[in-house]
C-alpha cells in the first residue's frame, strides 16, 4: 500500500500537537522550515489543508486534528512493539483462559517467579468461547489454549495436558445427584452446553435426560462455583477441579471421566525471536501439570 514518507508523517503530528512549528522542530532536532516542507508534502499528497495559515501564525485544521489523532496512536503503538522487542530477554506477554488461569496457572507462575528471576511473566486472563490467538494482531508472545493441538498457520504447540470431563457438585447434593440426575438441575459451563452433551453420550447414562433446561453460564470456573454453591450439577474438568476436589468442597457423583480430545497447550510464533524464554516457560508447566486423583474413577476416551 502506497504511504506518504514517515519522516513527514512524524513531523506533521508532532507540529500538531504542539501547535508550532517551531517547537516541532526543535524536538525533531530539524529546522521550522523543514517541518513545513514537510507538511505541504503531506498536504499535497492527501489533497486537503492541514494547516490555515494566517502569516507566522499556523493553525491546525479539522482534518489535520483528526489525521494527527490517529496518527499519535500509530506511534504509541509502535513504540509499545518496539520496546517490546527490545525486551525480549526478560519479558514474556502470555494469554490463558480464565477458568485455568483461576484453577491452576496463577499458582504455578507464583512459584515460577520465585524460582526465576528472568524471564518476567505478564500473564492476561480473558474469557474465549473458542480459544484462539493472533499474535499478529494481538501484544501477546505465548498463550495457553484448550483445542487439537492446531492454532494456525505460522504457531508452534507443546501438550500440557488433556482436558477431562465429569459431574461435579457439593457434597450436599451428593445423594440426590445419584438417585435420581434427572430431577435435578443441570449446570451448563458454555452456551451450547457440550459438555454435558458429550458426557452423556460417551458414558450412556440417564438416555434420553433432556439438556435444554438447566442454568448456563460462559465458564467452567463458573459453573464449579454454582455447584459449589449448591445450585445443581455441573461438568467440570476433572484436573482444574482437582484442589476443590481435594478440599471437600465439591465431589463427584459418577465416577466416568470422558476426554474430549481437546487439551491445553502452549503456543508460541513458530518465529518468535522469544524462543528460549517459552521453552523455559514450558518446561517448569510441564513439571506442574495437574494429577488426575487417586480415585477409583472410570476413563473413557471420547471415541465411543
Amino acid at each position: 500500500m502506497s504511504l506518504p514518507p514517515l519522516y513527514a508523517l512524524r513531523a506533521f503530528e508532532a507540529a500538531a500537537r504542539l501547535n508550532s512549528f517551531s517547537k516541532a522542530a526543535e524536538l525533531l532536532n530539524i529546522t521550522p522550515g523543514a517541518v513545513s516542507r514537510h507538511i505541504r508534502t503531506l498536504e499535497a499528497w492527501f489533497e486537503c489543508e492541514l494547516f490555515r495559515r494566517n502569516g507566522p501564525r499556523v493553525r491546525v485544521s479539522e482534518a489535520g486534528r483528526t489525521l494527527a489523532g490517529q496518527l499519535a496512536e500509530g506511534f504509541m503503538s509502535i513504540e509499545r512493539a518496539c520496546n517490546a522487542f527490545r525486551s525480549h530477554s526478560q519479558f514474556l506477554r502470555l494469554k490463558a483462559p480464565s477458568t485455568l488461569t483461576m484453577r491452576w496457572l496463577l499458582d504455578v507462575l507464583n512459584d515460577f517467579r520465585k524460582n526465576h528471576m528472568t524471564p518476567g511473566i505478564e500473564i492476561t486472563s480473558v474469557w474465549m468461547d473458542t480459544d484462539e490467538v493472533d499474535f499478529n494482531r494481538e501484544p501477546y508472545d505465548c498463550a495457553i489454549l484448550l483445542g487439537n493441538g492446531y492454532f494456525g498457520e505460522g504457531t508452534e504447540s507443546r501438550l500440557l495436558f488433556s482436558e477431562w470431563l465429569i459431574p461435579v457438585c457439593s457434597p450436599a447434593m451428593l445423594a440426590s445427584a445419584r438417585e435420581s440426575l434427572p430431577e435435578c438441575d443441570l449446570i451448563h459451563p458454555s452456551p451450547d452446553r457440550r459438555d454435558w452433551r458429550r458426557w452423556l453420550k460417551r458414558t450412556g447414562r440417564f438416555t434420553g435426560l433432556s439438556i435444554s433446561g438447566g442454568k448456563v453460564f460462559d465458564t467452567l470456573e463458573q459453573g464449579n462455583l454454582a455447584a459449589l454453591s449448591g445450585h445443581g450439577v455441573s461438568v467440570g474438568d476433572l484436573l482444574l477441579s482437582t484442589e476443590a476436589l481435594k478440599s471437600g468442597l465439591l465431589t463427584l457423583p459418577f465416577p466416568e471421566a470422558v476426554a474430549t480430545g481437546d487439551g491445553y497447550y502452549l503456543v508460541w510464533p513458530d518465529n518468535t525471536v522469544r524462543k528460549q524464554n517459552v521453552e523455559i516457560l514450558l518446561k517448569w508447566l510441564k513439571h506442574r501439570v495437574p494429577v488426575l486423583p487417586d480415585e477409583a474413577l472410570i476413563y473413557l476416551d471420547g471415541d465411543g
